[in-house]
Protein backbone atom coordinates (compact mmCIF):
# COMPACT_ATOMS: atom_id res chain seq x y z
CA UNK A 1 0.00 0.00 0.00
CA UNK A 2 1.45 3.37 -1.06
CA UNK A 3 0.01 5.31 1.89
CA UNK A 4 0.07 3.74 5.36
CA UNK A 5 -1.22 6.77 7.25
CA UNK A 6 -4.63 6.91 8.92
CA UNK A 7 -7.04 9.76 9.62
CA UNK A 8 -10.22 9.95 11.67
CA UNK A 9 -13.65 10.44 10.15
CA UNK A 10 -13.72 13.89 11.76
CA UNK A 11 -10.44 14.83 10.08
CA UNK A 12 -11.78 13.68 6.72
CA UNK A 13 -14.88 15.85 7.15
CA UNK A 14 -12.75 18.89 8.03
CA UNK A 15 -10.48 18.26 5.04
CA UNK A 16 -13.48 18.13 2.70
CA UNK A 17 -15.00 21.28 4.23
CA UNK A 18 -11.80 23.28 3.79
CA UNK A 19 -11.15 21.72 0.37
CA UNK A 20 -14.42 23.10 -0.99
CA UNK A 21 -15.49 26.23 0.85
CA UNK A 22 -12.67 28.83 0.49
CA UNK A 23 -12.87 29.38 -3.28
CA UNK A 24 -16.66 29.04 -3.19
CA UNK A 25 -17.02 31.84 -0.63
CA UNK A 26 -14.60 34.00 -2.62
CA UNK A 27 -16.16 34.06 -6.09
CA UNK A 28 -19.63 32.49 -6.03
CA UNK A 29 -21.64 35.44 -4.61
CA UNK A 30 -20.87 37.57 -7.68
CA UNK A 31 -21.39 34.72 -10.17
CA UNK A 32 -24.56 33.44 -8.50
CA UNK A 33 -26.06 36.96 -8.27
CA UNK A 34 -26.01 37.28 -12.07
CA UNK A 35 -28.49 34.41 -12.31
CA UNK A 36 -30.39 34.37 -9.01
CA UNK A 37 -30.40 38.09 -8.05
CA UNK A 38 -31.82 38.45 -4.52
CA UNK A 39 -32.37 34.68 -4.34
CA UNK A 40 -28.63 33.93 -4.40
CA UNK A 41 -28.78 32.83 -0.75
CA UNK A 42 -31.21 30.06 -1.74
CA UNK A 43 -28.95 28.63 -4.46
CA UNK A 44 -26.58 26.69 -2.13
CA UNK A 45 -29.54 24.61 -0.95
CA UNK A 46 -29.72 22.88 -4.36
CA UNK A 47 -26.65 20.73 -3.71
CA UNK A 48 -27.76 17.89 -6.00
CA UNK A 49 -24.30 17.08 -7.38
CA UNK A 50 -22.90 16.94 -3.86
CA UNK A 51 -25.49 14.37 -2.80
CA UNK A 52 -24.93 12.27 -5.94
CA UNK A 53 -21.14 12.31 -5.65
CA UNK A 54 -21.19 11.46 -1.94
CA UNK A 55 -23.63 8.59 -2.52
CA UNK A 56 -21.50 7.21 -5.37
CA UNK A 57 -18.23 7.55 -3.41
CA UNK A 58 -19.64 5.78 -0.36
CA UNK A 59 -21.22 2.97 -2.37
CA UNK A 60 -18.11 2.34 -4.46
CA UNK A 61 -16.05 2.28 -1.28
CA UNK A 62 -18.45 -0.27 0.15
CA UNK A 63 -18.22 -2.40 -3.02
CA UNK A 64 -14.43 -2.13 -3.25
CA UNK A 65 -13.10 -1.59 0.30
CA UNK A 66 -9.69 0.03 0.51
CA UNK A 67 -9.77 1.21 -3.11
CA UNK A 68 -10.36 4.72 -4.43
CA UNK A 69 -12.04 5.45 -7.74
CA UNK A 70 -8.76 5.31 -9.73
CA UNK A 71 -8.04 1.82 -8.42
CA UNK A 72 -11.66 0.66 -8.71
CA UNK A 73 -11.84 1.58 -12.42
CA UNK A 74 -9.85 -1.50 -13.43
CA UNK A 75 -12.10 -3.76 -11.35
CA UNK A 76 -15.24 -2.23 -12.86
CA UNK A 77 -14.53 -1.89 -16.60
CA UNK A 78 -11.42 -4.01 -17.09
CA UNK A 79 -7.69 -3.32 -17.19
CA UNK A 80 -7.24 -1.30 -20.38
CA UNK A 81 -10.41 0.87 -20.23
CA UNK A 82 -9.85 1.21 -16.48
CA UNK A 83 -6.33 2.52 -17.07
CA UNK A 84 -7.62 5.13 -19.51
CA UNK A 85 -10.39 6.33 -17.18
CA UNK A 86 -8.09 6.12 -14.16
CA UNK A 87 -5.55 8.37 -15.91
CA UNK A 88 -8.19 11.05 -16.48
CA UNK A 89 -8.84 11.65 -12.76
CA UNK A 90 -5.31 12.63 -11.57
CA UNK A 91 -4.77 14.58 -14.79
CA UNK A 92 -7.98 16.56 -14.29
CA UNK A 93 -7.22 17.07 -10.60
CA UNK A 94 -3.88 18.56 -11.67
CA UNK A 95 -5.61 20.88 -14.14
CA UNK A 96 -8.33 21.85 -11.69
CA UNK A 97 -5.81 22.46 -8.92
CA UNK A 98 -3.99 24.75 -11.36
CA UNK A 99 -7.19 26.80 -11.56
CA UNK A 100 -7.34 26.94 -7.75
CA UNK A 101 -3.69 28.05 -7.49
CA UNK A 102 -4.36 30.72 -10.13
CA UNK A 103 -7.44 31.95 -8.23
CA UNK A 104 -5.40 32.14 -5.03
CA UNK A 105 -2.55 34.00 -6.72
CA UNK A 106 -4.82 36.43 -8.58
CA UNK A 107 -6.62 37.34 -5.36
CA UNK A 108 -3.45 37.81 -3.29
CA UNK A 109 -1.74 39.88 -5.99
CA UNK A 110 -4.83 41.84 -7.02
CA UNK A 111 -6.03 42.71 -3.51
CA UNK A 112 -2.86 42.89 -1.42
CA UNK A 113 0.57 42.21 -2.99
CA UNK A 114 0.06 44.39 -6.05
CA UNK A 115 3.72 44.57 -7.15
CA UNK A 116 4.52 40.90 -6.56
CA UNK A 117 4.87 38.70 -9.68
CA UNK A 118 2.12 36.10 -9.98
CA UNK A 119 4.63 33.26 -10.36
CA UNK A 120 6.20 34.08 -6.97
CA UNK A 121 2.88 33.76 -5.13
CA UNK A 122 1.95 30.58 -7.04
CA UNK A 123 5.35 29.00 -6.54
CA UNK A 124 5.47 29.71 -2.80
CA UNK A 125 2.05 28.19 -2.03
CA UNK A 126 2.71 25.15 -4.22
CA UNK A 127 6.08 24.55 -2.53
CA UNK A 128 4.55 24.64 0.95
CA UNK A 129 1.65 22.40 -0.13
CA UNK A 130 4.06 19.95 -1.81
CA UNK A 131 6.06 19.63 1.41
CA UNK A 132 2.85 19.01 3.39
CA UNK A 133 1.50 16.51 0.83
CA UNK A 134 4.82 14.65 0.86
CA UNK A 135 4.31 14.11 4.59
CA UNK A 136 1.20 12.04 3.89
CA UNK A 137 -2.52 12.08 4.59
CA UNK A 138 -2.01 12.30 8.37
CA UNK A 139 -0.12 15.58 8.05
CA UNK A 140 -2.81 17.09 5.81
CA UNK A 141 -5.51 15.87 8.20
CA UNK A 142 -3.79 17.46 11.20
CA UNK A 143 -3.37 20.73 9.33
CA UNK A 144 -7.12 20.70 8.68
CA UNK A 145 -7.87 20.17 12.36
CA UNK A 146 -5.52 22.99 13.28
CA UNK A 147 -6.75 25.48 10.69
CA UNK A 148 -10.53 24.95 10.86
CA UNK A 149 -11.10 26.71 14.26
CA UNK A 150 -9.10 29.73 13.04
CA UNK A 151 -11.02 29.71 9.76
CA UNK A 152 -14.41 29.73 11.51
CA UNK A 153 -13.27 32.35 14.05
CA UNK A 154 -12.09 34.77 11.33
CA UNK A 155 -15.30 34.16 9.39
CA UNK A 156 -17.45 35.06 12.42
CA UNK A 157 -15.30 38.13 13.15
CA UNK A 158 -16.32 39.43 9.73
CA UNK A 159 -20.00 38.45 9.86
CA UNK A 160 -20.99 39.36 13.43
CA UNK A 161 -19.87 43.06 13.54
CA UNK A 162 -21.89 44.01 10.45
CA UNK A 163 -25.18 42.45 11.57
CA UNK A 164 -26.60 45.86 12.72
CA UNK A 165 -25.97 47.31 9.24
CA UNK A 166 -27.71 44.56 7.29
CA UNK A 167 -30.83 45.56 5.37
CA UNK A 168 -33.41 42.77 5.28
CA UNK A 169 -35.28 44.56 2.49
CA UNK A 170 -32.41 43.70 0.10
CA UNK A 171 -33.60 40.08 0.00
CA UNK A 172 -37.20 41.00 -0.78
CA UNK A 173 -39.24 39.88 -2.60
CA UNK A 174 -38.25 36.26 -2.11
CA UNK A 175 -38.52 34.18 -5.29
CA UNK A 176 -40.48 36.82 -7.28
CA UNK A 177 -39.94 34.78 -10.47
CA UNK A 178 -40.39 31.41 -8.82
CA UNK A 179 -37.79 28.78 -8.09
CA UNK A 180 -36.04 28.93 -11.47
CA UNK A 181 -33.53 31.80 -10.83
CA UNK A 182 -32.18 30.16 -7.67
CA UNK A 183 -31.72 26.86 -9.52
CA UNK A 184 -29.93 28.64 -12.39
CA UNK A 185 -27.65 30.27 -9.83
CA UNK A 186 -27.03 26.84 -8.28
CA UNK A 187 -25.72 25.40 -11.58
CA UNK A 188 -22.35 27.09 -11.13
CA UNK A 189 -22.28 26.00 -7.47
CA UNK A 190 -22.43 22.37 -8.61
CA UNK A 191 -18.77 22.81 -9.57
CA UNK A 192 -17.89 23.06 -5.89
CA UNK A 193 -20.35 20.43 -4.69
CA UNK A 194 -18.93 17.99 -7.26
CA UNK A 195 -15.57 18.27 -5.50
CA UNK A 196 -16.92 15.93 -2.81
CA UNK A 197 -15.64 13.16 -5.09
CA UNK A 198 -12.39 13.78 -3.19
CA UNK A 199 -13.97 11.70 -0.42
CA UNK A 200 -13.35 8.62 -2.58
CA UNK A 201 -9.58 9.15 -2.21
CA UNK A 202 -9.77 9.76 1.55
CA UNK A 203 -12.20 7.03 2.63
CA UNK A 204 -9.63 4.17 2.42
CA UNK A 205 -7.49 5.91 5.06
CA UNK A 206 -10.27 6.54 7.60
CA UNK A 207 -9.65 4.53 10.78
CA UNK A 208 -13.24 4.63 12.09
CA UNK A 209 -15.12 3.59 8.96
CA UNK A 210 -18.51 3.44 10.70
CA UNK A 211 -18.45 7.22 11.23
CA UNK A 212 -17.21 8.12 7.73
CA UNK A 213 -20.64 8.38 6.10
CA UNK A 214 -21.96 10.67 8.82
CA UNK A 215 -18.83 12.83 8.63
CA UNK A 216 -19.11 13.36 4.86
CA UNK A 217 -22.77 14.37 5.02
CA UNK A 218 -22.09 16.73 7.95
CA UNK A 219 -19.34 18.31 5.86
CA UNK A 220 -21.78 18.83 2.97
CA UNK A 221 -24.35 20.41 5.32
CA UNK A 222 -21.66 22.69 6.82
CA UNK A 223 -20.60 23.86 3.35
CA UNK A 224 -24.23 24.61 2.40
CA UNK A 225 -24.92 26.55 5.62
CA UNK A 226 -21.68 28.57 5.36
CA UNK A 227 -22.43 29.50 1.74
CA UNK A 228 -25.97 30.53 2.69
CA UNK A 229 -24.60 32.78 5.45
CA UNK A 230 -21.87 34.35 3.30
CA UNK A 231 -24.24 34.92 0.36
CA UNK A 232 -26.97 36.30 2.60
CA UNK A 233 -24.66 38.68 4.47
CA UNK A 234 -23.22 39.92 1.17
CA UNK A 235 -26.69 40.48 -0.27
CA UNK A 236 -28.11 42.20 2.83
CA UNK A 237 -25.18 44.60 2.98
CA UNK A 238 -24.45 45.34 -0.68
CA UNK A 239 -27.85 44.70 -2.29
CA UNK A 240 -27.82 45.25 -6.05
CA UNK A 241 -24.10 46.11 -5.92
CA UNK A 242 -23.23 42.46 -5.18
CA UNK A 243 -22.82 41.62 -8.85
CA UNK A 244 -20.53 44.61 -9.48
CA UNK A 245 -17.63 43.30 -7.41
CA UNK A 246 -15.25 40.46 -8.19
CA UNK A 247 -14.87 39.62 -4.48
CA UNK A 248 -18.09 40.79 -2.77
CA UNK A 249 -17.27 39.21 0.59
CA UNK A 250 -13.98 41.15 0.66
CA UNK A 251 -16.00 44.37 0.33
CA UNK A 252 -18.07 43.22 3.32
CA UNK A 253 -14.88 42.89 5.38
CA UNK A 254 -13.71 46.36 4.32
CA UNK A 255 -17.06 47.86 5.34
CA UNK A 256 -16.60 47.02 9.04
CA UNK A 257 -16.07 50.10 11.21
CA UNK A 258 -16.45 49.81 14.97
CA UNK A 259 -16.26 53.21 16.68
CA UNK A 260 -13.70 54.41 14.11
CA UNK A 261 -11.20 52.18 15.91
CA UNK A 262 -11.60 48.66 14.47
CA UNK A 263 -11.53 49.14 10.69
CA UNK A 264 -10.04 47.63 7.53
CA UNK A 265 -10.62 44.05 8.58
CA UNK A 266 -9.87 42.76 5.09
CA UNK A 267 -6.74 41.30 6.68
CA UNK A 268 -9.07 38.80 8.36
CA UNK A 269 -10.44 37.90 4.96
CA UNK A 270 -6.89 37.51 3.72
CA UNK A 271 -6.23 35.14 6.62
CA UNK A 272 -9.36 33.14 5.80
CA UNK A 273 -8.36 32.91 2.16
CA UNK A 274 -4.73 31.92 2.76
CA UNK A 275 -5.55 29.30 5.40
CA UNK A 276 -8.45 27.83 3.46
CA UNK A 277 -6.66 27.87 0.12
CA UNK A 278 -3.63 26.17 1.67
CA UNK A 279 -5.73 23.20 2.80
CA UNK A 280 -7.67 23.09 -0.49
CA UNK A 281 -4.55 23.08 -2.67
CA UNK A 282 -2.90 20.63 -0.27
CA UNK A 283 -5.77 18.13 -0.40
CA UNK A 284 -6.17 18.33 -4.17
CA UNK A 285 -2.42 18.06 -4.72
CA UNK A 286 -2.23 15.02 -2.43
CA UNK A 287 -5.08 13.39 -4.36
CA UNK A 288 -3.28 14.14 -7.65
CA UNK A 289 0.00 12.65 -6.47
CA UNK A 290 -1.64 9.63 -4.87
CA UNK A 291 -3.82 8.91 -7.92
CA UNK A 292 -0.87 9.28 -10.32
CA UNK A 293 1.32 6.96 -8.24
CA UNK A 294 -1.41 4.34 -8.00
CA UNK A 295 -2.10 4.58 -11.73
CA UNK A 296 1.59 3.97 -12.45
CA UNK A 297 1.74 1.15 -9.84
CA UNK A 298 4.53 2.88 -7.91
CA UNK A 299 5.53 1.63 -4.46
CA UNK A 300 5.93 5.20 -3.14
CA UNK A 301 4.32 8.47 -4.22
CA UNK A 302 6.93 10.79 -2.71
CA UNK A 303 9.42 10.80 -5.63
CA UNK A 304 6.82 12.37 -7.94
CA UNK A 305 5.65 15.08 -5.50
CA UNK A 306 8.01 17.88 -6.57
CA UNK A 307 7.90 17.11 -10.34
CA UNK A 308 4.10 17.27 -10.20
CA UNK A 309 4.43 20.44 -8.12
CA UNK A 310 6.36 22.04 -10.97
CA UNK A 311 3.67 20.90 -13.41
CA UNK A 312 1.04 22.41 -11.10
CA UNK A 313 2.75 25.82 -11.23
CA UNK A 314 2.87 25.60 -15.03
CA UNK A 315 -0.80 24.60 -15.22
CA UNK A 316 -1.71 27.60 -13.03
CA UNK A 317 -0.08 29.87 -15.63
CA UNK A 318 -1.62 28.08 -18.61
CA UNK A 319 -5.27 27.81 -17.50
CA UNK A 320 -6.19 31.38 -18.56
CA UNK A 321 -4.50 34.55 -19.88
CA UNK A 322 -6.11 36.73 -17.18
CA UNK A 323 -8.51 36.57 -14.24
CA UNK A 324 -11.53 37.73 -16.26
CA UNK A 325 -11.09 34.83 -18.69
CA UNK A 326 -10.61 32.47 -15.76
CA UNK A 327 -13.85 33.61 -14.08
CA UNK A 328 -15.75 33.22 -17.35
CA UNK A 329 -14.30 29.73 -17.83
CA UNK A 330 -15.29 28.69 -14.30
CA UNK A 331 -18.88 29.76 -14.98
CA UNK A 332 -19.03 27.91 -18.33
CA UNK A 333 -16.63 25.27 -19.65
CA UNK A 334 -15.01 24.34 -16.33
CA UNK A 335 -18.43 23.75 -14.74
CA UNK A 336 -19.40 21.42 -17.57
CA UNK A 337 -16.07 19.57 -17.43
CA UNK A 338 -16.21 19.09 -13.66
CA UNK A 339 -19.78 17.83 -13.68
CA UNK A 340 -18.82 15.39 -16.45
CA UNK A 341 -15.63 14.13 -14.75
CA UNK A 342 -16.74 14.26 -11.12
CA UNK A 343 -20.45 13.36 -11.39
CA UNK A 344 -21.42 11.68 -14.67
CA UNK A 345 -18.42 9.35 -15.11
CA UNK A 346 -18.38 8.19 -11.44
CA UNK A 347 -22.16 7.73 -11.69
CA UNK A 348 -21.75 5.54 -14.79
CA UNK A 349 -18.98 3.55 -13.09
CA UNK A 350 -21.25 2.94 -10.10
CA UNK A 351 -24.11 1.80 -12.38
CA UNK A 352 -21.79 -0.65 -14.17
CA UNK A 353 -20.43 -1.95 -10.86
CA UNK A 354 -23.96 -2.34 -9.48
CA UNK A 355 -25.16 -4.25 -12.56
CA UNK A 356 -22.08 -6.51 -12.52
CA UNK A 357 -22.61 -7.29 -8.86
CA UNK A 358 -26.30 -8.07 -9.39
CA UNK A 359 -25.50 -10.39 -12.30
CA UNK A 360 -22.75 -12.06 -10.26
CA UNK A 361 -25.16 -12.63 -7.35
CA UNK A 362 -27.80 -14.14 -9.66
CA UNK A 363 -25.27 -16.41 -11.32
Amino acid sequence: MIEKGKISASQMGKMLYLAILPTAALTTPAITFKFAKQDLWISPIWALCGLIVIFVSLRLHRMYPGLNIVQACERIVGRFPGKIIGFIFPLFYLYFNGIIVREYSEFVVGAFLIRTPLIVVSGSIVLVCAIAARGGVEIVGRFSELILPAFITFFLLIVVPIIPDLQVTNMLPIMPEGIRPSIEGAIVLQTWFSEFLTASFLLPFVADQKKSQKSVYISLLAVILTLIVSNLVTLLLLGELTGNYTYPFLIVARYINLADFITHLESLYMAIWVLGAFVKICVFFYVTVLGAAQWMNLSDYRPIVFPLGLLLILFSMWVAPNFQELTHAIATSVTLAIITLFVIIPGLLFCIAWVKRRLWIKS
